[in-house]
């Protein structure tokens, strides 16, 4: 008998220690709380250079960062191409190859091309009108959507109000620019809104566009004053049109893989730093707007006002192409504009 009940401990006993052994770890809570973080260093590129607005919103935010995780979290600023253009910048965070970047909002159209219905022509009329969208659901929602291709949507800066340049010509109406060659962003938007208008569309990466301008191949461009400011294009354009036909905004973003790997609480300073160092550079932008200008003046660019009613009639067909594609964003942003 007792060796009976000796044998049946024996076999019990052997039972519980297989079963242990096949017992898994239990798995880390979301955003790897219960994993030691021990550091990172991250490369955040560009495609402007050090004058920029984007290089002014990557500077605040790699000092928010690293200040609140005690330098935990370093950021490493790639500005002027260094890395690639902005293409090669949203493919390589969708590898995990680069970490982080500044992009126009543009070119992440061809990845979620929801983004492009903040740029249809004439939406905003002022950038408060812009900021309560893209700070608010709707602009929440369509950052959320970039996860889906393994982006990291963190906030929207800006790019701002883009204005027209040429070398040929005053513009004030869209007469005025039949037959001219303006690049244009890689972005079916753009390039229906500026066929509308009459110009011969050229869609080329900006790391191509100072080159052709010089060369005379294009004849002009349309961007910032912050842009035409910074990249001197009074040097090769004589003309600029305050058009202000697209608000466009750019995205601090990162890889979503490497966003995953960190720690929640360090996520969370990520995305609040990032939404601050957004609205520090669109205070910048819209105070340095004014003295922009008046030295673009001073160094020999003749400034236009236009005829915003005929742009907008000129546009008008743009809506309609896109009332399909983006119309359920169209009522959502106009909800939160009449609001």
């Amino acid at each position: 008998m007792k060796k009976k009940l000796s044998l049946l401990l024996c076999m019990v006993l052997v039972v519980s220690l297989l079963a242990a052994c096949g017992q898994k770890e239990p798995a880390p809570a979301a955003g790897g709380e219960d994993v030691a973080f021990e550091g990172v260093k991250y490369r955040l590129a560009h495609v402007v250079n050090e004058n920029d607005s984007f290089h002014i919103a990557a500077e605040k935010f790699k000092a928010l960062v690293e200040e609140r995780t005690e330098g935990k979290v370093e950021i490493e600023l790639h500005p002027n191409a260094t890395l690639g253009d902005e293409r090669t910048l949203l493919e390589g965070m969708q590898m995990g190859t680069i970490d982080m970047g500044v992009i126009t909002n543009g070119p992440i159209a061809n990845f979620v091309p929801e983004v492009a219905v903040f740029e249809l022509p004439f939406l905003f009329s002022n950038r408060e009108e812009a900021y309560g969208v893209l700070d608010g659901t709707v602009g929440k929602e369509i950052l959320k959507k970039m996860e889906d291709v393994n982006l990291k949507g963190l906030a929207f800066a800006e790019r701002g109000f883009r204005n027209l340049t040429n070398s040929k010509r005053a513009v004030a109406t869209p007469n005025d620019m039949q037959g001219l060659r303006i690049r244009v962003m890689e972005n079916p938007v753009y390039i229906d809104t500026f066929q509308a208008l009459g110009a011969n569309t050229v869609p080329m990466a900006w790391t191509e566009t100072l080159t052709a301008l010089q060369q005379g191949t294009i004849d002009g461009q349309e961007n910032p004053v912050v842009v035409i400011h910074s990249f001197k294009l009074d040097e090769t354009q004589k003309h600029l049109s305050l058009s202000r036909h697209t608000y466009s905004p750019a995205t601090i973003m990162m890889s979503l893989k490497e966003f995953n790997k960190l720690p929640a609480d360090i996520q969370e300073i990520i995305e609040k730093s990032a939404q601050e160092a957004a609205e520090y550079a669109r205070a910048v932008n819209t105070e340095s707007e004014e003295v922009q200008l008046q030295e673009l003046i001073e160094r020999g660019m003749e400034i236009t006002e236009v005829d915003v009613e005929a742009f907008q009639a000129a546009v008008s067909s743009v809506y309609d192409k896109y009332r399909n594609q983006y119309g359920e964003y169209m009522d959502k942003i106009q909800a939160e504009l009449n609001k």
